[in-house]
């Protein structure tokens, strides 16, 4: 016998679960792995160039995939950016406000980036980096302009403090 509790509508609990991520959250959740996945290769010496010369921020000569300008501070703030992403995932409102403001974010870094060598001297960059922010953070606007429209319903989305079984099968 299964000791986990069945949902209102009759499906497994997991399956409760799947059906509350909107698609703005699992969109929030992508990006989310992918800086942590960048944060985290940044400090792989076997994906990086000249790893022993790290610098903790401003000028480093090292690259992430011989490519793109890194130091410890924008990997620390890669990561940071994925623990936070993940964290307001949990709820759509936030998921959304997440994407488009680190998208502005991201985007107003790439364009600073494509005109100057570094950010106030703290971050590495060269023009892979600045395109590679750029992107990101249009990538990210675009995610949070267009996923909002397949919010759900008030009564389905997942609220403050909602952490239990899902409310859409009870009314029904």
């Amino acid at each position: 016998m299964n000791s986990r509790p069945m949902s209102t509508t009759g499906h497994h609990w997991w399956e409760a679960e799947r059906r509350r991520t909107t698609a703005v959250q699992e969109g929030l959740n992508a990006v989310s792995w992918v800086l942590l996945l960048m944060g985290v290769a940044g400090f792989i010496p076997a994906l990086t160039t000249d790893f022993s010369r790290i610098a903790f921020a401003g000028d480093s000569q090292t690259e992430l995939f011989g490519v793109f300008a890194i130091s410890v501070l924008a990997n620390l703030l890669y990561l940071a950016a994925g623990v936070a992403g993940l964290i307001m995932s949990w709820m759509a409102a936030y998921a959304r406000r997440f994407l488009l403001g680190g998208g502005v974010l991201f985007a107003v870094l790439g364009l600073i980036g494509l005109f100057a060598s570094g950010i106030g001297g703290f971050l590495p960059w060269n023009g892979a980096s600045a395109l590679l922010q750029l992107g990101l953070g249009v990538l990210m606007i675009v995610l949070g302009l267009v996923l909002h429209r397949r919010l759900p319903r008030e009564s389905e989305a997942r609220t403050d403090g909602d952490f239990g079984e899902t409310n859409r099968g009870a009314a029904r």
